[in-house]
Formats: structure tokens, C-alpha cells, sequence
């Protein structure tokens, strides 16, 4: 499949991507994303300028990607612990 050729408007910058035809809806969500943290913060705390907007955007994304990863993490080891519990289960039964 050929990629696409489409422009993501972030803190009014136009960026020129290719992207294959099926991630371009992720590739537009997380740039309207990006520019809603952005109006957030620019109304939440009174900054213009946009290097420390950016900043913040940046740093609150990977926070947000940590607390997830950890929160999978605890999820992968608790259906671990069931399985090792069903599989002890079944081993006394038999």
C-alpha cells in the first residue's frame, strides 16, 4: 500500500507526513490531541509562549504513558497469578 501524503496542523505549524492509509486517523487523533492540551494549558495557566506550552504537552503525554504502562503491567501480572492459580487447581484435581 502506498502512503499518504497529509498535513498535521500542531501550534498553528503545518508538518508534511506520509502515513499509511490505515494509521492516518491515529496520526490526525493525536495531533488534535496535542493541540487541545495545548488551548488547555494556554487558557489553564495564561502562557503564550509556545516552547513552554510544547514543553508541557510533551511532559504531561509521557506521564500519562508511564501511569498507563504501569497500570498494564499490574493488569499482565494479575491474569499471570490467576492463570498460575487455575493451573495449580487443575494439578490437584487431577
Amino acid at each position: 500500500m502506498d502512503p499518504l501524503s497529509i498535513k498535521i496542523k500542531i501550534a498553528d505549524r503545518e508538518y508534511p507526513m506520509k502515513v499509511e492509509a490505515n494509521d492516518e486517523a491515529k496520526i490526525r487523533q493525536a495531533g488534535k490531541l496535542i493541540n487541545d492540551k495545548i488551548k488547555a494549558y494556554r487558557s489553564r495557566f495564561g502562557i503564550d509562549d509556545m516552547q513552554d506550552l510544547l514543553a508541557m504537552v510533551a511532559f504531561d503525554s509521557i506521564v500519562e504513558f508511564l501511569s498507563s504502562s504501569n497500570d498494564a503491567g499490574l493488569n499482565e501480572e494479575q491474569v499471570l497469578q490467576k492463570v498460575q492459580d487455575i493451573n495449580r487447581l487443575l494439578s490437584d484435581a487431577l
